[in-house]
């Protein structure tokens, strides 16, 4: 049997958490380590570095609304998560446990507590999420994507360091091809990803601000969206009538390459979106989903925003008429457009996965 140092990574079952612990699983396994994950079900639509034999399931559950009846039930969901991850610790033994946000890391990390497991946490947002919250007091170290997201909290600074967000090898390999501008005349490569709580809102402007552009950009498209199952026939309608060339789908696997040979993205903007976009460097639309507790989204939109590397549109401003004239003006200036993309990669980091790693190394004493 394999004797090397096992790390957990506890993450919930969405693209936001599992990528940067597939990244980093990825770098830890190159330094000799071993390493599985801790998630929920969801976990188990990805594909990627996790097998099932490397999938540990746990209970868990998210706070979905304040009914007695709710939270009772994610209590329940989150006791018995905690009995499994108890049981885990037990028979696997690991070195450390890392949680990256999410309330499926919660049983893990509580448990690597108990059991004397040492435990950090990865926050990829601006600001810090309601699981990390919860955790943050008690793990040995925190690790944020940016920095100064724990300066006001004294307690928290002293062990917190920035070391990016994690990048998958083919998010690596899309950073290293340079943004090339679009020409006057030629072909316009838009892309348009909302993530699985953003495709919705998307169709819904996405194919009015299409409409409402000159004809003379409708021959230049080349639109590649996201797109819910139930609303492929409304959308593919609009743009069949208007004679564009669009490619749509539910997900897109290569995403990282469809993101380096754009122009220009449209998007929410969770965390690991806004990196990746940073990582590669590419212009970008983005508008974050709104009724969060802590605004992550629109925290996260600030830092690109900020840089002038993209334009932040909440979710009420996001018209067909408002995004038909920035894609209009977007189109017609492709200095701009190269100067944005610039920006956005001045402000990427491509080495998160080997900072983190040094930190988890640290933290399990190897």
């Amino acid at each position: 049997m394999d004797a090397s140092p096992l790390i957990l990574l506890a993450a919930g079952g969405t693209g936001g958490h599992l990528f940067p612990a597939e990244a980093l699983g990825v770098e830890l396994i190159r330094r000799g380590l071993r390493v599985r994950l801790v998630t929920d079900s969801r976990a188990l639509r990805y594909s990627g570095l996790f097998s099932k034999e490397t999938i540990d399931v746990v209970p868990s559950a998210t706070v979905r609304s304040r009914t007695p009846w709710s939270l009772a039930h994610t209590g329940l969901m989150l006791a018995a998560g905690s009995a499994v991850s108890l049981n885990l610790m037990r028979r696997l033994k690991p070195a450390a446990v890392i949680g990256f946000g999410g309330y499926p890391t919660l049983p893990p990390v509580l448990a690597a507590r108990l059991s004397g497991v040492p435990c950090l946490i990865h926050e990829a947002n601006a600001v810090l999420g309601r699981a990390n919250r919860f955790l943050s007091r008690h793990v040995s170290a925190i690790a944020t994507s940016l920095p100064g997201v724990l300066d006001r909290d004294p307690a928290l600074a002293g062990k917190t360091t920035a070391v990016g967000t994690p990048m998958r090898p083919p998010i690596l390999e899309a950073a290293a091809l340079p943004y090339v501008s679009p020409q006057p005349m030629g072909l316009f490569r838009l892309l348009v990803v909302g993530g699985s709580q953003g495709a919705r809102i998307m169709a819904d402007i996405v194919p009015g601000a299409i409409e409402r552009l000159e004809p003379s950009l409708w021959n230049r498209l080349m639109l590649t969206q996201q797109v819910r199952e139930e609303d492929l026939p409304r959308v593919s309608a609009v743009y069949g009538r208007l004679n564009i060339k669009a490619e749509l789908a539910p997900f897109f696997s290569d995403l990282p390459a469809r993101l380096a040979s754009s122009d220009l993205v449209v998007s929410r903007s969770g965390a690991g979106t806004v990196a990746e976009l940073a990582a590669i460097g590419r212009p970008s639309i983005l508008v974050p989903l709104p009724g969060s507790i802590d605004q992550d989204q629109f925290a996260n939109a600030g830092v690109l925003a900020q840089a002038d590397a993209a334009l932040r549109i909440v979710q009420a401003d996001f018209t067909p008429d408002r995004l038909a004239a920035e894609i209009s003006a977007l189109a017609a200036e492709p200095a701009r457009l190269a100067a944005m993309a610039a920006r956005a990669r001045s402000v990427g980091r491509l080495d998160g996965a080997e900072r983190l790693a040094d930190l988890v190394m640290k933290v399990a004493g190897i």
